[in-house]
C-alpha cells in the first residue's frame, strides 16, 4: 500500500482542495496521513474524516511586518522542522502533497531532507510566502493559473485547482425551496463575505432598492447579519453555509463575490455569471486583484475594485453581467482546467517513490 502525506493550513483555502483528493486516494487504496498545526483549522477539517490519520508540528508565522512574535517564532519552525522530520522518517510516506500555508514549511523542508518527493499547489496568481520557501524542495508546482505556471517555469503544471465532487450535486429546486424563494425571479447569491465582509455588505445592503428584479441569497460572514432586514422580501441572509452550498450555487443566476481563488475557482466550475470585488491592495498583498484580473482577461468575470465602488455600481454590473450571462457562461464552459483534481492527482502519481 502507498503512502502520501498531505499539509496545508492556516485557512480554509490551505484545506478545501485536499477534500477533493482523499476520497479518489482512498479509492486508490492509499494510506493517507495529514501534518497541520495543533490548533489551526485544518485540525477542525480533517480529524472529521475517517481513515485520515491528523499528526501536529509547531509553526510560525512569516510576517513580512514587524510584530514580537518575529522572535520567537522562527524557533517554532525550527522545531516544527524536526518534528516533520521525525514524523517523515516514521511514515516513509512515497509522496507528500502540500497546499501551502505556513505549517507546510517544515513539512516540505523534511521531505526534501529525506529525499521523499514533494508536489505543491499554488492557487494564486502570485505565489504565498510559504510556497516560495518550499518550492526548491518540490519535484513539481500545479498552478491554478496559466500565467503562475509561466512565471514559475519547467517545475509548473497548470492544473485548475481540485474541488470538492458535492459541489456538483447541487439542485436549483431544492436550493429554492430551501432558501424560500419563488423562482420567478433570476437569483443573486453574494459570497465572500468572510474577508473585508463590512465594505461590500454595506455597499450591497444600500442598492437593495435598485436589485428588485432579483431574488437575494446573502452569505455575510460570521456576525454581519442585518437584524433590520431579516423580514425584507426576496432578501435572505445567512452567516455561511455547509452542506446547502451545492444547492446555492445551483440555483444562483449570477454571483457577486471576493475573488479569493478557490472561491472563483468553483464560480468557473459551475460556470455562473460574476461580478468580482476583490480584496484591496491597501490590505493584502493583491493576490486577489491578481487572481480577478487573470478571470477578466479570460472572459470568466467583471472586476469592480473596492475603491472604484460608487452609489449604484454594484446594481449596475450585476445587471450588466446579467444581460450578458450567455457569453460569461460560454468562455466558461470552454476553459480546460476548471476542476484539477486529474491533473494534480496525476502529478502525485508520477513522482511517487516506488
Amino acid at each position: 500500500m502507498k503512502t502520501i502525506v498531505l499539509t496545508g493550513g492556516g485557512t480554509a483555502g490551505h484545506v478545501m482542495p485536499h477534500l477533493a483528493l482523499i476520497p479518489r486516494l482512498m479509492s486508490d487504496g492509499w494510506n493517507i496521513h495529514y501534518i497541520g498545526t495543533e490548533n489551526g483549522i485544518e485540525r477542525n477539517i480533517i480529524e472529521k474524516i475517517d481513515g485520515v490519520a491528523y499528526h501536529s508540528v509547531k509553526s510560525g508565522k512569516l510576517r513580512r511586518y514587524f510584530d514580537i512574535k518575529n522572535f520567537t517564532d522562527p524557533f517554532r519552525v525550527i522545531a516544527g522542522c524536526g518534528e516533520a522530520f521525525s514524523l517523515m522518517g516514521k511514515l516513509k510516506p512515497n509522496v507528500v502533497f502540500s497546499k501551502g500555508g505556513f505549517v507546510s514549511v517544515p513539512v516540505a523542508a523534511a521531505a526534501g531532507l529525506r529525499g521523499i518527493p514533494l508536489v505543491l499547489h499554488e492557487s494564486d496568481m502570485t505565489s504565498g510566502l510559504s510556497n516560495k520557501l518550499s518550492m526548491p524542495f518540490a519535484k513539481a508546482i500545479c498552478t491554478t493559473f496559466p500565467e503562475t505556471a509561466k512565471q514559475l517555469g519547467h517545475k509548473a503544471v497548470p492544473s485548475g485547482t481540485p474541488l470538492r465532487p458535492a459541489l456538483f450535486e447541487g439542485d436549483r429546486q431544492r436550493g429554492l425551496k430551501t432558501f424560500g424563494f419563488s423562482g420567478n425571479k433570476p437569483v443573486l447569491l453574494v459570497t465572500g463575505g468572510s474577508l473585508g465582509a463590512v465594505s461590500v455588505n454595506t455597499a450591497l445592503r444600500k442598492e437593495l432598492p435598485l436589485l428588485g428584479a432579483f431574488d437575494i441569497l446573502h452569505l455575510c460572514g460570521k456576525g454581519n447579519t442585518d437584524e433590520e432586514l431579516l423580514e425584507r422580501g426576496g432578501y435572505v441572509q445567512r452567516e455561511f453555509l455547509h452542506d446547502e452550498m451545492a444547492d446555492a450555487y445551483a440555483m444562483a443566476d449570477v454571483i457577486l463575490s471576493r475573488a479569493g481563488s478557490n472561491t472563483i475557482c468553483e464560480i468557473l466550475a459551475m460556470a455562473k455569471p460574476n461580478v468580482l470585488i476583490p480584496y484591496p491592495a491597501t490590505a493584502s498583498r493583491g493576490d486577489q486583484i491578481d487572481n480577478a484580473s487573470s478571470f477578466e482577461r479570460r472572459g470568466f468575470s467583471k472586476v469592480l475594485l473596492q475603491e472604484n465602488m460608487t452609489p449604484g455600481s454594484i446594481s449596475r454590473d450585476i445587471f450588466d453581467v446579467y444581460n450578458r450571462r450567455g457569453q460569461y457562461i460560454d468562455a466558461m464552459k470552454a476553459e480546460p482546467l476548471a476542476n484539477g483534481v486529474d491533473i494534480v492527482l496525476e502529478q502525485i502519481y508520477k513522482y511517487a517513490k516506488k
